[in-house]
């Protein structure tokens, strides 16, 4: 699942970057803030499964 968040992170990354170069200042924001926001998610989630991981390897 982590993986696949940053998979799609890049996706939009790669979206917005061609959008911008081709002046469709719109599309590139939107599709900016949604990389922005998936690789957030895909942070948070890692943390998360690394403590929860720490903590059980500690059992």
């Amino acid at each position: 699942m982590f993986g696949s968040l940053l998979h799609w992170a890049v996706i939009f990354l790669i979206v917005a970057l061609v959008a911008a170069v081709l002046g469709f200042g719109g599309v590139a924001g939107t599709a900016m803030a949604g990389a922005k926001m998936l690789f957030w998610v895909a942070i948070v989630i890692f943390i998360v499964m690394l403590v929860a991981g720490l903590m059980r390897r500690g059992r």
